[in-house]
């Protein structure tokens, strides 16, 4: 088993990007994905079957980041909004 994550980020998304993926039916600015499947098409068939509008051909043009599930290791960190004040 591997854990698949997608992360995509249209905060500054423009006109010019229109060829970009969007990796979602909803309207978002920053979208992520977790998955622990056998392979990459279990993956993405179980975010198809959660019917949240992922957006699967979308989601095969972005890489993906694929990390073993029998060994430790980080999966996420994230720092938003850091403040440099020293």
């Amino acid at each position: 088993m591997n854990i698949y994550l997608w992360r995509h980020n249209k905060t500054y998304h423009s006109h010019s990007m229109i060829e970009e993926p969007c990796v979602n039916n909803e309207f978002y600015l920053d979208a992520l994905a977790i998955v622990v499947a056998a392979d990459m098409e279990e993956a993405l068939n179980k975010l198809a079957e959660q019917k949240a509008g992922w957006r699967i051909d979308d989601l095969r043009a972005l890489p993906c980041q694929v990390l073993p599930a029998d060994k430790a290791g980080v999966i996420f960190t994230e720092l938003r909004g850091m403040i440099n004040h020293l």
